[in-house]
């Protein structure tokens, strides 16, 4: 999966191949339209009030693709927010040059705003906010498997790929991973056949995010579930996808290089790893929450009183249940905060704390 989404030449991200839209292979909040930018502006505005008004408010984005995210989110603070506006520092994370260069000729005319990062570790620490979409479902995953011992129970297999003949093929094997064995002591026993994923790079990633983050949130959108929910006996196949062109492949052998690749979220093992790094789970919510939330708290006198039918079509589809509106979940992590009102996104938000396990997170523990 890291090879085929992510090797500098023939990855699928990497290479610039990855095609968002009507008429690439799969559709995000960001290409519905500006929409979702803007009602991101209107979140994050609120966020650098709940900070004090900060001079310098350093908005990061991880996963900014072309950078239109980027430039609506602009457009709408130097529009509607301009204290707000003047106050944006943004910082993108971005390895690849390919996707550098189109992000640079999309934010034409916002060069005194951004800045550029290979990674969260060339970040300084910052206040403010970091940002993602869609990033966490397309970091590499361990796919497992459960079989049945020969004492009758169960054990967990991790599926490799090797060569069979010309043609790649899974392999099912014990884990030589210690990490990964470890998380398997925590999931529940499941019959034979029952195949999911791992995912420990999502874990690692807020882990390296909390160390740069001085004061502020972390926002996360994404595919996922709750670790209960994640690993329900019902979800026996996983949520491991392989699509291009709007269709579902059967196999990651297809396509590859030129296919997306997907696992959705445990968002349970994010939670309990940011709570170890002295992070705290303030708010999260289905994107139809979280934008009706906004809607109604900060909408009121802003762009979305009159608009119009293209504006309302965007707004259905990132609402609607069928749609974006509950595939989508949105998490916010605070750090150094005091206790600020809830933000808007989660006034009709679940509650942040039964993400976590019931048994205390404070066995996980940032690294130094």
């Amino acid at each position: 999966m890291r090879q085929a989404l992510y090797h500098p030449e023939h990855g699928y991200y990497s290479s610039g191949r990855c095609a968002i839209g009507r008429r690439g292979d799969y559709f995000t909040n960001v290409s519905v339209g500006p929409v979702f930018g803007q009602l991101l502006a209107a979140q994050f505005a609120e966020i650098w009030e709940h900070l004090g008004q900060i001079d310098n408010f350093i908005l990061v984005e991880q996963g900014a693709h072309h950078g239109e995210f980027a430039r609506d989110v602009l457009e709408s603070a130097r529009k509607s927010w301009p204290d707000f506006f003047a106050a944006v520092r943004y910082r993108i994370i971005e390895p690849f040059p390919i996707l550098q260069d189109r992000q640079s000729q999309t934010l034409a005319g916002f060069e005194d705003k951004i800045e550029w990062r290979e990674s969260i570790d060339a970040l300084e620490p910052f206040a403010g906010v970091h940002f993602s979409n869609e990033l966490l479902d397309a970091a590499p995953v361990h796919l497992i498997v459960s079989v049945e011992t020969k004492t009758g129970l169960t054990n967990w297999l991790e599926k490799f790929v090797t060569l069979n003949d010309d043609e790649f093929a899974f392999l099912h094997q014990p884990t030589d991973n210690r990490k990964l064995r470890d998380h398997l002591q925590k999931l529940p026993a499941r019959p034979a056949s029952y195949e999911t994923e791992v995912n420990l790079a999502a874990p690692d990633w807020i882990e390296n995010v909390s160390r740069k983050l001085v004061r502020g949130y972390v926002v996360a959108v994404d595919y996922g579930f709750p670790r209960d929910d994640f690993y329900a006996p019902h979800r026996s196949a996983g949520t491991f996808q392989v699509r291009a062109q709007h269709r579902l492949l059967p196999s990651p052998f297809e396509q590859i290089g030129h296919a997306d690749i997907t696992a959705h979220v445990d968002w349970t093992s994010i939670a309990e790893r940011a709570e170890g790094c002295g992070l705290q789970a303030k708010g999260f919510a289905d994107q139809h929450h979280f934008i009706a939330g906004i809607l109604s708290e900060l909408g009121r006198d802003s762009l979305w009183e009159n608009v119009d039918s293209k504006t309302k079509r965007a707004l259905q589809t990132l609402l609607h249940p069928e749609m974006l509106g509950r595939s989508l979940q949105v998490l916010a992590l605070a750090k150094n905060v005091g206790p600020a009102a809830p933000l808007a996104g989660f006034k009709f938000g679940r509650e942040p704390r039964g993400l976590l396990a019931r048994s205390s997170c404070a066995s996980f523990h940032c690294h130094s």
